[in-house]
């Protein structure tokens, strides 16, 4: 990702301080690929988005990646399988793609877990006497007398 200060660097240099492509390559630490696109063109600023991360091989082993996820979830924290050792267990029943497919799905129904709020009654208005002041900082103590 390109902003908009590195573009005018560039372009301040090859149009204005007549500087050749290697040279900024060199000086800005960008490649001549980027270089070339930035003063061929007219943006201001370059950035690579993809709308959706595809997963074709994962798309089949979803529902055994899910219960897998789901059995780990339930254990105690330290009985928990980290996602390499997932992702080998998935390879081991046949799965073929990579592990940053394993981790990037398992991210996301983290995420999906987690953002479930459980519902909760939070009052917010008390009852006189609800509220105890007997709490240890609030309370004062006389002086001692001599």
């Amino acid at each position: 990702m390109l902003v908009v200060e590195t573009v005018a660097k560039i372009r301040r240099a090859y149009f204005v301080q007549q500087k050749p492509i290697k040279q900024i390559c060199r000086e800005l630490r960008v490649s001549r690929k980027v270089v070339r696109k930035v003063i061929r063109s007219e943006a201001t600023a370059f950035q690579y988005t993809r709308a959706i991360q595809p997963a074709p091989k994962l798309g089949s082993w979803r529902d055994e990646l899910d219960r897998m996820l789901l059995a780990n979830a339930s254990k105690a924290r330290r009985e928990r399988l980290t996602l390499m050792r997932i992702y080998e267990a998935l390879r081991g029943l046949g799965y073929e793609g990579g592990y940053d497919a394993v981790r990037r799905y398992a991210q996301g129904w983290k995420r999906e877990r987690t953002a479930v709020t459980a519902q909760a009654f939070v009052p917010l208005s008390f009852a006189s006497g609800a509220i105890s002041l007997n709490h240890p900082i609030s309370e004062r103590r006389a002086p001692l007398k001599d």
